[in-house]
């Protein structure tokens, strides 16, 4: 699976790691948190650094559907029915700095941006309510929306939730502009480099898959941290999503819906819709079916991704997929992102977490916050929302939340174990894409091939110990705990795991061949 954004797209050319170099701040993860946040460090006057483990926008940012707006599916009444007024506010103030500057940064740097009316819209009437829930949010925070009635698209629209002139682009280009522009204001960027510790020493020690560096200051711009200091693990879940482009060859003029769709009201089948334009013409971006990482439900992964294809065929005749993608993302049981200084890290250490798929407004909106706390930046001087944010208490609505989701975790920790025990090995070599996990004596094995390679890796997670579940979309061993994925062959991926899977001998009979 490979998205539209990242496909064909060349490397961005970076630098030769060097260990033992002092910089004021090491960013950690190049993806829109980390390049916009460097890029802001960097045109301060100060000397930054950023690690990428993989390559520029590996993950969410890659693999985004690519909308800058300030309406957000169901967020803001899903926020007002567990907060203040005050706090819906002051997040879509920051929201709204953060889709400023970046629309600003494109401007100027040349990336295309396409504005575009963003739509929340039910997909039956049974789903009024929450459109109008989300409409009162909005209003009360001061955005300009409209109740519609109707759109002009193929697909179930019953009523929605309108907001004009927000913004799609592509990702990528985004990224490309902020890399060049960090570099050009004297910053270096390393990729294929794996942040493994960061000690909080005076400067702070950070140690890599190719050696240390030290900066006054480090920036977690990892999705989730890779440090369990303040356990954000256990206060944000991971999130899976699908996302599609479609190609309608013989669309003609209105074809293709004019506007940002995202249905509310049903997570599980959510749908979101725009267009993208590609080698002259438009193509159809689709996305949705959303689910807990390593817990895709009744239907497998690669169900999911089938469900979104014959969706989009069906409303869309015609439409040919070229291309298929997932993103992970976290939400906090808060429902507000976690930015800021980590606890314990002695005022050195910084991360920004729990987005909740809104990151291309709340990934800016956190590297101008942090930017702020390093630059030592007065409270008084800055801007409203930075305090508000700054200083939450934990609500009852919180509290339960968090209790629900310890509940899953316990609940998907104790099934993994158990099912581990029912399958010894050896087993009869998995087909091409899949993997199972077996009973090694005792200890869980698990086993796929992929690309006719058969590999066997521990299948407990290295974080903290959760059996893995076999994700046959993107051939990947995905943890239901806190959403840590690894390659077939056990290489991390991502999530707060970081060290890799145990690779272990392959204990499988060969395949079974029908009638013998």
């Amino acid at each position: 699976m490979q998205s539209l954004w990242l496909d064909g797209r060349r490397p961005i050319p970076t630098h030769p790691f060097m260990a033992d170099e002092e910089y004021d701040d090491v960013v950690v993860g190049a993806g829109i948190t980390g390049l916009s946040t460097a890029l802001m460090l960097a045109e301060a006057g100060r000397h930054v650094v950023v690690l990428e483990a993989r390559e520029i926008g590996a993950l969410a940012t890659g693999n985004t559907t690519g909308k800058i707006s300030l309406l957000q599916g169901s967020r803001l009444s899903t926020i007002r029915a567990h907060h203040s007024r005050r706090i819906v506010q002051a997040y879509v103030d920051s929201n709204r700095d953060g889709q400023e500057w970046l629309l600003d940064f494109c401007e100027r740097a040349g990336a295309p941006v396409q504005r575009r009316t963003a739509y929340s819209y039910a997909q039956h009437r049974a789903g009024a309510a929450d459109v109008e829930a989300e409409y009162r949010a909005a209003r009360e925070a001061g955005l300009p929306v409209s109740l519609v009635e109707r759109a002009d698209v193929p697909f179930p629209f019953a009523f929605g939730v309108a907001l004009a002139e927000q913004a799609q682009f592509d990702p990528m280009d985004a990224l490309d502009a902020l890399a060049r522009e960090l570099i050009a204001a004297g910053g270096t960027i390393h990729t294929r480099v794996r942040v493994t510790g960061v000690r909080a020493s005076s400067p702070a020690l950070v140690t890599t898959s190719a050696g240390e560096v030290r900066g006054r200051t480090v920036v977690l711009a990892t999705a989730t941290p890779i440090l369990d200091r303040g356990l954000y693990f256990a206060k944000t879940h991971g999130q899976r999503s699908y996302g599609m482009a479609l190609e309608l060859r013989d669309a003609g003029p209105g074809d293709l819906p004019e506007g940002m769709f995202l249905s509310i009201g049903d997570s599980s089948h959510s749908r979101s819709v725009r267009t993208a334009p590609r080698d002259g013409h438009d193509l159809l971006v689709i996305g949705g079916n959303g689910h807990e990482v390593g817990r895709p439900g009744a239907e497998s992964e690669a169900e999911l991704v089938d469900d979104l294809r014959d969706w989009g065929q069906t409303f869309f005749p015609g439409a040919r997929m070229t291309h298929a993608w997932s993103a992970q993302d976290y939400e906090s049981h808060n429902l507000i992102p976690f930015v800021g200084a980590l606890p314990r890290g002695r005022g050195r250490i910084y991360l920004a977490t729990g987005y909740a798929k809104w990151g291309m407004t709340n990934a800016v909106a956190a590297g101008i916050r942090i930017c702020a706390e390093i630059f030592g930046d007065p409270w008084r001087e800055r801007r409203h929302w930075h305090q508000v944010l700054g200083s939450r208490a934990t609500r009852p609505a919180d509290l339960a939340r968090g209790a629900r989701a310890g509940v899953q975790v316990g609940a998907a920790a104790l099934s993994g174990w158990l099912g581990a025990e029912g399958e010894s090995t050896p087993i009869a070599r998995p087909g091409e894409g899949e993997g199972v996990v077996a009973n090694a004596k005792g200890r869980p094995v698990g086993i796929s091939t992929v690309d006719g390679t058969t590999c066997a890796v521990s299948a407990v997670c290295t974080h903290l110990g959760g059996v893995l579940h076999w994700n046959d979309a993107e051939r990947s061993w995905d943890c239901p705990l806190h959403a840590s994925r690894f390659a077939a062959d056990g290489t991390r991926l991502e999530g707060p795991a970081l060290a890799d899977l145990e690779r272990m001998p392959r204990r499988t009979h060969p395949p079974r061949i029908a009638g013998t």
